[in-house]
This record gives C-alpha cells, sequence and structure tokens, in this order.
C-alpha cells in the first residue's frame, strides 16, 4: 500500500522508524547496519526528511542524532498512515472496541525499535475473554496479513512491569 505511494524503500523505512514511535531516535551509522543500506542511500533520504524540517537533528560529539519533529504540520498524518500500514487501526477497531474491560493495548517488540517485522506483539491490559480475543485476533491477522502475538495483564500485574521495556500506547479506554 504505502510502497505505491512512496517509491524509496529507504524513505518508507525512516517513515516506519521515526513515525510509528516518536521515541525513537537514531544515528546514521546505526541505521545503516539496521537497515543493511548504503549509508550514502540513508543520508540522502535523512537530510530530505530534515530539509522537509518532519526530523529534527542534534550533533553530540561527531555524530548526528535524529528524531521526529512531533510538531510538523504532517505528523498526525504521517503517524496515521504508518499506522494503518501495519493494521493498528483494525486491531484498535476490531479488537480493542469488542473485549469489553480492556483498559489499555500496547505494542512491543521490534515495531516498537521503528523495526519492520511481520509479527505484532500486543500487550492488552485488563479482565478480558481469552476465548473471545484469540477469536477476534484470527479473523484480524487475516485482515492485515501479519501474525499477532499478544499477553495479557491485569492492571495490579501491569503496574510492576511497564516501565521493564519499550512500549507504546496504541489504545485507551
Amino acid at each position: 500500500m504505502i510502497n505505491a505511494l512512496i517509491t524509496s524503500k529507504t524513505r518508507i523505512k525512516l517513515l516506519l522508524k521515526f513515525f510509528l514511535n516518536p521515541d525513537n531516535s537514531a544515528y546514521l551509522r546505526g541505521l545503516e547496519s539496521e537497515f543493511g543500506e548504503s549509508s550514502n542511500a540513508i543520508r540522502l533520504e535523512l537530510n530530505r526528511l530534515e530539509d522537509a524540517e518532519m526530523l529534527n537533528s542534534q550533533v553530540i560529539g561527531n555524530k548526528k542524532l535524529f528524531k521526529v519533529n512531533q510538531m510538523h504540520p504532517l505528523y498526525n498524518e504521517i503517524n496515521s498512515i504508518v499506522r494503518k500500514f501495519f493494521g493498528l487501526d483494525v486491531i484498535v477497531d476490531k479488537i480493542a472496541k469488542r473485549l469489553g474491560n480492556l483498559d489499555a493495548v500496547y505494542l512491543s517488540g521490534e515495531l516498537v525499535k521503528g523495526r519492520e517485522t511481520d509479527i505484532l506483539d500486543l500487550v492488552f491490559v485488563g479482565d478480558i475473554d481469552q476465548a473471545y480475543l484469540i477469536q477476534l485476533i484470527h479473523k484480524v491477522e487475516d485482515l492485515i496479513k501479519r501474525r499477532i502475538r499478544y499477553i495479557i495483564y491485569d492492571d495490579n500485574s501491569f503496574e510492576k512491569i511497564k516501565n521493564n521495556g519499550s512500549l507504546l500506547l496504541i489504545w485507551q479506554a
């Protein structure tokens, strides 16, 4: 879907990296090893996004650190497109809104780090019917063409672990 609109695979990877999780930041060399692409291709796209003021940069030592500009007028729209690309909008519409006593849904794993993957790792917080959740997940997996791994926590258990890893809130009651 997004590949039809944006032909540069490097630009797509950068948009996914920075616009899915605004807490992500990266250096050129780190992106080079993460993407497995030449630094010139990545540098060119980083410069274009920075010139368009979609990315901010900060020089630390002899390295330039890039981070998304959340104040950019198109930030919310691009974030929405990226979420749709991964099917997060479908997850919210088809799963989260139907589970009853659900308090929150978090994204975890590789996607939170801005790495493309075919598996969505989700954390559900609340008192929900697991059998019904499994039925909904099977339906959504067919729609989004990705596998979903999940874990369920009640409120008390989640409070104990919520700061132990990177989680991105995608839905809250």
